[in-house]
């Protein structure tokens, strides 16, 4: 007979697995050892009395057991996040709400203007900046609860995961192409994206963290001759980037407020003009006064500044432009 009272941190453990099907992503999502997580999963399925997985060498499958209880396993882990969100709040017993865990993916993007205002609107929470570095990597931080708001593009992550996040709509954001100096596209003001053709450009391909950025290059330049680049090391700095930049002379897929790079310009990509959807994502459930105030901050800022305002020439994937016009 299974036991009356399941650690959650053994179901987490099944929840990473079945949704990744792989023990060493699924560790590596949630930050601990491979050796640890199979002792968890092991332990759930003792306290279970079923096995709830099928291993092999090449693959793990969940068995009917394990499908079966996903769904029950999902619905206690987002109770207890709503829990521990709830009491974050401080309520009525006069203690200041937690410190609030902000992704701005990379300093110098709009994010952090909206996270100033929000700052501006509840002077009283501590909202703490991060840099996650894409938004597959933020969102599987925010559901095992190291991490509660990001940015970017909602659309481009797994339904699994997308279940469990709520988001806000903020910018269709123009994109660029970052070049290297003396490339011959580098003098031009703006750059067609026909001109990109025969280029290969680097869009994050083989990073684990940046998932929906690669997909949406595949998406913008499929049947247009450009080249997604291959995975390559992540420059870390601008000082490696621009080393990077002056060694490989690959063009970077980027937005137009990208910062500043050594050894590179920016050059906004037209005809037509591709948007990257971004949105302020969090936590399904998650109550807290900063989160309040960042939606407050991002509606403000949008409103003001048309962010959500398509160019007629604007090219953005349907599936994007449909979860867009919706609100979570």
């Amino acid at each position: 007979m299974p036991t009356r009272d399941l650690d959650p941190r053994l179901l987490r453990a099944f929840v990473a697995v079945s949704e990744e099907l792989h023990f060493t992503r699924a560790a590596a999502r949630l930050y601990v050892a491979q050796q640890a997580l199979s002792r968890d999963v092991r332990r759930l399925e003792r306290e279970l009395g079923a096995e709830l997985f099928v291993r092999t060498t090449r693959q793990v499958t969940p068995t009917a057991e394990g499908e079966r209880l996903l769904p029950y396993a999902r619905r206690v882990l987002e109770a207890q996040d709503d829990l521990t969100a709830a009491f974050a709040r401080g309520g009525g017993s006069g203690r200041a709400a937690r410190p609030l865990l902000v992704d701005l993916n990379s300093p110098g993007l709009i994010c952090g203007r909206i996270l100033e205002r929000a700052r501006e609107l509840a002077p009283d929470c501590e909202l703490m900046a991060r840099f996650e570095s894409g938004l597959t990597g933020a969102a599987a931080e925010i559901v095992a609860g190291r991490l509660d708001v990001s940015f970017g593009r909602y659309a481009g992550l797994e339904p699994a995961l997308r279940a469990r996040l709520a988001q806000q709509p903020v910018r269709y954001e123009p994109m660029a192409v970052l070049l290297p100096l003396g490339h011959p596209l580098a003098e031009r003001d703006a750059v067609p994206l026909g001109a990109l053709a025969g280029e290969s450009v680097y869009a994050g391909a083989g990073n684990p963290r940046t998932l929906e950025w690669t997909d949406l290059a595949h998406r913008l330049f499929e049947g247009r001759g450009i080249a997604v680049a291959p995975p390559a090391p992540l420059a870390v700095g601008a000082e490696e980037f621009g080393r990077i930049m002056a060694k490989n002379r690959t063009p970077v897929l980027a937005a137009v407020d990208f910062p500043a790079m050594p050894e590179s310009v920016l050059r906004p990509l037209i005809d037509p003009v591709p948007l990257s959807p971004v949105s302020l994502v969090w936590r399904k459930g998650l109550v807290h006064p900063g989160v309040d105030a960042l939606r407050a901050a991002a509606a403000e800022l949008s409103a003001a500044e048309g962010w959500l305002r398509r160019p007629e020439d604007g090219w953005v994937p349907a599936t994007d432009a449909l979860i867009m016009m919706s609100l979570d």
